[in-house]
């Protein structure tokens, strides 16, 4: 027998196809799971289990609209969105051919606005008639009056791709990446506005995992929050909306806790996104974000521990500093190569990966890659926070060196770390010394008292405590100001 939530979401896609003048589109009901999002995070106490190959998110850079391609390890395909109508989808198809995708095996739409939807028709036409085929489209199931819509659905129909309502508590299949549908729940919000009803996707790969959000704004990351709390937490978050103030709530934020962030927008955005708002929230929280208009494509590479950050352009991702990268075009040549890692641990170290421009380093589907400073440190140097001894034995104003921060090089390269600058909540800075490096897997104390510096120690010089004993923020900034990474602790 047809459940009712079945027979209703037949019902609704068909009167669907129907407003787009069209009647032909095949209908299925996909995968539904009664679980909800695990959190496979590795600080909460439960097993994970082993993560085979590599998951790629690919956050594409389409100007004022948004793009995701997910690669799974076993070469499986999904397209989160397809750019602005404005191009009708070339962007995001020159980027599909230029790294060899051959088949769309999921086609998810998070909701039905044309600069979501821009590239729908040309996409599920190239792939129907020039490459391997859709293999299934996903869709929220609430109508737009536009023509970009009806194109989208007369493609679906002429070519007789398979068509999803998509809701809260559905799993799409994608191997063994997990992918959880958390919205729009059933029934609706907001009297079925688009944004507030996009398709919200949480991906997971091992102990590494990916919120992408579409246009959700306050009332759906309400109900997120609600419904879900920790268990939105995830690696790595794209800001609702393209960063605009009506979406990444703080409670929101709070809720996902993400390592890093990613806005997809245009540089000098007729609607002022990212909006300072929202950069502020994810600066008062030690987010590093990249925004693919001054990082142009950005991609991450996860092997489900921890996470390679690669973006074609080097450019700042202090979130209060992003304006101050140069524009790159929808479409600029480049490839993406490694400029981070998040560990296992959730810190983030970058990594020097050259400036992309050139094309000589990786792609992001190949490894990482990149070229060699002029100081001898490359791409896979990578800084974490070792130890933290914040209370010091005794009066800590007596026993200033016994307070200190342990820095461990984390990769296969030697760091120089001449320049660099470690730095508190309160905006106590100490700049690195010329000449200090750092080689593979060797560490170095910072100590906050006076005395000689050595291979091992460095000294701060400060005249009082700096690290607080009830919990502070360790941040790390490179010579050229990029935040390297921020190590808080309780």
């Amino acid at each position: 027998m047809t459940s009712s939530r079945e027979l209703s979401r037949v019902l609704l896609v068909v009167c669907l196809v129907a407003l787009a003048g069209c009647a032909g589109a095949s209908l299925g009901d996909p995968t539904t799971t009664d679980a909800t999002p695990t959190d496979q995070s590795s600080d909460n106490g439960s097993d994970v289990p082993t993560a085979n190959g590599s998951l790629e998110v690919h956050y594409i850079n389409v100007g004022q609209s948004v793009s995701t391609l997910v690669v799974g390890p076993d070469g499986e395909t999904m397209l989160v969105d397809t750019g602005h109508y404005n191009d009708d989808g070339e962007h995001v198809l020159d980027y599909l051919r230029r790294h060899d995708v051959e088949r769309i095996d999921r086609l998810v739409t998070s909701h039905n606005d044309a600069d979501h939807i821009g590239g729908n028709a040309a996409i599920i036409d190239y792939y129907e008639t020039e490459a391997d085929g859709i293999g299934a489209v996903y869709d929220p199931g609430i109508a737009a009056s536009t023509r970009t819509y009806g194109e989208y659905l007369d493609a679906v129909e002429e070519h007789d791709v398979t068509l999803y309502e998509t809701r809260e508590g559905d799993a799409i299949p994608f191997g063994e990446v997990t992918v959880d549908v958390l919205g729009p729940p059933e029934p609706y919000l907001e009297n079925e506005a688009r944004n507030e009803n996009s398709v919200v996707l949480k991906l997971t790969h091992g102990e590494t995992s990916f919120v992408l959000s579409g246009d959700a704004e306050d009332d759906q990351e309400a109900y997120l929050v609600d419904a879900y709390g920790e268990e939105l937490r995830a690696t790595v978050l794209k800001a609702g909306h393209h960063g605009s103030s009506s979406s990444s709530s703080g409670a929101f934020v709070d809720a996902v806790d993400p390592r890093v962030a990613v806005v997809s927008s245009a540089y000098g955005s007729q609607y002022g996104h990212p909006h300072e708002e929202v950069l502020e929230r994810f600066a008062d929280r030690s987010i590093p974000t990249y925004w693919t208009a001054t990082h142009g494509d950005v991609v991450f590479v996860s092997d489900g521990a921890n996470v390679s950050v690669r973006t074609q352009r080097d450019a700042p991702t202090d979130p209060l500093s992003l304006r101050d990268g140069d524009p790159v075009e929808p479409g600029a040549g480049g490839d993406a190569v490694e400029r981070a890692q998040i560990t296992g641990d959730g810190a983030v170290a970058v990594t020097d990966g050259g400036d992309g421009s050139d094309g000589d380093g990786t792609d992001g589907t190949d490894g990482s890659g990149g070229s060699d400073d002029e100081t001898g440190s490359d791409s896979n140097g990578t800084l974490a926070v070792a130890a933290i001894n914040a209370d010091a034995a005794g009066d800590d104003r007596e026993n200033l060196n016994d307070e200190y921060v342990v820095f461990e090089n984390a990769g296969a390269e030697t760091l120089d770390l001449s320049g660099w600058t470690v730095e508190d909540e309160a905006g106590k800075r100490y700049a690195v010394p010329d000449g200090v490096t750092l080689a593979p897997g060797e560490t170095l104390t910072l100590r906050t008292g006076s005395g000689t510096d050595t291979d091992d120690d460095l000294y701060w010089g400060a005249g009082s405590p700096v690290w607080n004993n009830g919990g502070d923020t360790v941040t790390v900034e490179n010579a050229t100001g990029d935040r390297v990474l921020a190590e808080s602790y309780e």
